[in-house]
């Protein structure tokens, strides 16, 4: 096993262990829960937002490491982002976990996210990976259905 491979094992099992942003807002402007049927995950996430800015990201629940690992990182990357940027990088990382060829400069403006890339020579985890992002994105396009990744 590669040595990159390995440090993306761990940064993975870190932040499904121990997730960034866990828990909750209080007075979150926004909030949507999310559900994966097939792994069981679950996640409610919340976003305080100023003018387009995200001030806030948290999310709190339970799940398999890679979906929390997903959330916290997720979270990491966004708080103090713009909305549109959160848009943006949604589409980089959905194209990133089903196995897309990316550019360098996708790859870099994704950042820390690219460790789940691995997640794509697994089918079904692909969706553990994305749960905290449809959440988000529902959330921000302000969907009122449940978000399952059925």
């Amino acid at each position: 096993m590669s040595d990159l491979r390995e440090l993306y094992q761990e940064v993975i099992l870190d932040h499904g262990k121990n997730p960034r942003n866990f828990g909750t807002i209080p007075h979150a402007g926004l909030q949507k829960e999310g559900f994966n049927p097939l792994c069981g995950d679950k996640i409610t996430l919340y976003v305080e937002e100023d003018g387009g800015l995200i001030k806030d990201l948290r999310f709190e629940g339970c799940g398999c490491a890679i979906s929390m690992a997903s959330g916290s990182l997720m979270t990491e990357s966004l708080k103090g982002k713009t909305l549109q940027y959160a848009e943006e990088i949604f589409h980089l990382f959905h194209q990133c976990i089903i196995g897309c060829v990316m550019t360098e400069i996708e790859k870099e403006k994704l950042g820390k996210l690219t460790v789940l890339s691995g997640v794509s020579a697994f089918p079904l985890r692909v969706k553990c990976a994305t749960l905290a992002w449809h959440t988000l994105k529902a959330l921000l396009q302000n969907d009122l259905r449940p978000v399952t990744t059925e």
